[in-house]
């Protein structure tokens, strides 16, 4: 047990190009196999955490690589959406996704390296938050592809602007978490 958080962390980077490959063909095989291991690769995320915890197999490896995992898949998705429906998710919203998680992660590297090192909780709702709009849209995409009535409200779904306003909201959150990060950081430095 006390290797299985890292294995699953090293899962879920390997599992990103194959989501973003199956995305990029925009057919309904490959998007549906594409949400399956997203949803794998989210899953795994919350379970190599809890196991770590459970079985006291925290590692320095794993508390480095767990946070690029997440940054990975999530940003890898975002940037997949941004080619292939940018209608909702557009580019610059993205890249303002992007640059929070730099700033994040360079305030928390010399937080680190000062001996002070940390993690917000609110990091993780940040994370869960951009996994369920990204599962939401990888669920339309893939509905949008079938016939009958799982189809016409997916297709009913992404031509109103709920989808372009869920985003928005994420990218809000997103960025109020930076700032918490922040500030957070001017406090302590």
């Amino acid at each position: 047990m006390k290797h299985l958080p890292n294995a699953l962390t090293i899962m879920r980077i390997l599992v990103t190009p194959v989501v973003l490959i199956l995305l990029y063909g925009n057919a309904l095989p490959g998007i549906a196999i594409a949400l399956v291991l997203f949803l794998i690769g989210a899953a795994s995320d919350y379970l190599d955490g809890k196991i770590a915890r459970k079985f006291e197999a925290r590692s320095e490896l794993g508390q480095a690589l767990d946070p690029l995992a997440d940054k990975v898949l999530v940003l890898g998705a975002f940037v997949m959406l941004c080619v292939i429906v940018p209608e909702f998710v557009p580019w610059w919203g993205v890249a303002l996704i992007g640059l929070r998680d730099i700033s994040v992660t360079w305030m928390r590297s010399r937080s680190r390296v000062s001996g002070g090192g940390f993690t917000l909780p609110v990091a993780k709702r940040k994370t869960a938050i951009q996994i369920v709009y990204l599962s939401g849209i990888l669920v339309l995409l893939t509905f949008e592809k079938l016939e009958g009535g799982a189809g016409a409200w997916a297709r009913w779904v992404l031509d109103t602007p709920i989808p372009l306003a869920a985003f928005l909201l994420v990218i809000a959150f997103t960025l109020w978490t930076g700032c918490v990060y922040l500030f957070r950081e001017k406090r302590t430095g």
